[in-house]
């Protein structure tokens, strides 16, 4: 279900502001495993734009590209690259890339993600997936892992104005668009980078969860604002279900999480 407003239900007993009804998830590194997909389609772009795999240049703009895991792609193209049409070409060829390597089988759910979802789901939330790709290169992933009827929404860059992480845009898109939660309050987002979790402060999400099955560690998670730090998605549900407990909105569970203070949102 791709760019459709959905209306939504809710069918949770709680009432409390502080319950959370929308969950915004993202795709590779939290969802969905990388195991290198991204940095091997970045040397296909580079390539296109005459920079070798094994150079100082690129060496050194793959050090970019891992430091940004989780921005939109075509911004960080336009940061390389200088020019709207090299930026443009270098992510054309990043698209194209990446989703060869869906289409040859390089792609799989990370471990718990699936039922994660649907755990989130029989909760009575709603669930949208967010990524910094391209729709085409989302859609392709969406296909490869089964996922078309997982979610009640997935998001990219392009569908709320082109704007993807650090701005909230995907997460208040999300919001808009399927009309889960009254307020920013009833958001949790989880991701692998401080980008995701800058996007997740800066929305006004109650609950920014970083999880380390991708780019960042738990260092940079929390310097990015992680409310909670987590060793992958698959304790996201037991931790907004002892969240929900912790605020007198509902039953909950331990979550085995990492509850530190995660400092100021950047």
């Amino acid at each position: 279900m791709n760019d459709v407003t959905q209306q939504h239900t809710p069918q949770q007993t709680t009432t409390d502001e502080r319950a959370i009804r929308l969950v915004v998830l993202d795709m590779a590194g939290t969802t969905v495993a990388d195991d290198g997909l991204v940095e091997q389609a970045f040397t296909a772009a580079a390539r296109e734009l005459g920079v070798e795999p094994d150079s100082p240049e690129h060496a050194d703009q793959l050090g970019y590209v891992r430091a940004t895991m989780g921005e939109s792609k075509i911004s960080v193209f336009r940061h390389l690259y200088g020019t709207e049409d090299r930026a443009q070409r270098a992510n054309q060829a990043f698209e194209a890339a990446y989703g060869a390597l869906v289409d040859a089988g390089h792609c799989a759910p990370l471990p718990g993600a699936r039922e994660a979802i649907e755990e989130l789901t029989a909760q009575g939330r709603t669930v949208a997936l967010s990524t910094g790709f391209a729709r085409a290169t989302q859609d392709a992933i969406i296909a490869a892992l089964g996922w078309r009827d997982l979610v009640a929404l997935t998001l990219c860059p392009s569908d709320v104005g082109g704007r993807g992480r650090p701005y909230p845009d995907m997460v208040l898109g999300a919001l808009l668009r399927t009309h889960a939660a009254d307020g920013v309050q009833q958001i949790a987002v989880a991701g692998d980078t401080a980008y995701d979790m800058r996007s997740g402060r800066r929305s006004g999400a109650s609950l920014v969860a970083g999880v380390l099955t991708g780019a960042h560690d738990a260092r940079q998670l929390r310097a990015a604002g992680a409310t909670h730090v987590l060793d992958s998605v698959a304790a996201l549900p037991a931790l907004i279900t002892a969240y929900e407990a912790d605020s007198g909105t509902g039953a909950g569970a331990g979550a085995g999480a990492d509850t530190g203070s995660a400092g100021a949102a950047p």
